[in-house]
């Protein structure tokens, strides 16, 4: 089994409150839920009203899977065209067998 987790940083460059950062945020992530059910949710910068870190993660029975998945995430939102990318990083974690 194989775990992969993604982090994005974006900015928002159109935010000029929380509120709208937030309707930006919550958008990103119904999409991103909708098309690939998967776990996504906003881990960091919930305070700034330019950025965020969003958090997604998947669980394959293969790296390849797992990574093409996240990459595919990643293209999507960039897509979208609501926020910039500043940084995305992946984790794969291999878990053995029971």
């Amino acid at each position: 089994m194989v775990v992969g987790v993604a982090t994005i940083r974006i900015i928002i460059h159109q935010s000029f409150s929380l509120k709208e950062k937030r309707q930006v945020v919550k958008s990103i992530l119904g999409k991103v839920r909708a098309k690939f059910d998967i776990s996504i949710a906003e881990v960091g910068d919930h305070d700034k009203w330019q950025s965020s870190v969003l958090a997604a993660a998947v669980v394959s029975n293969e790296s390849g899977h797992a990574h093409s998945m996240l990459e595919s995430i990643h293209s999507f939102i960039e897509d979208l065209r609501l926020v910039e990318i500043a940084a995305f990083n992946t984790e794969l974690i291999q878990f053995g067998g029971l």
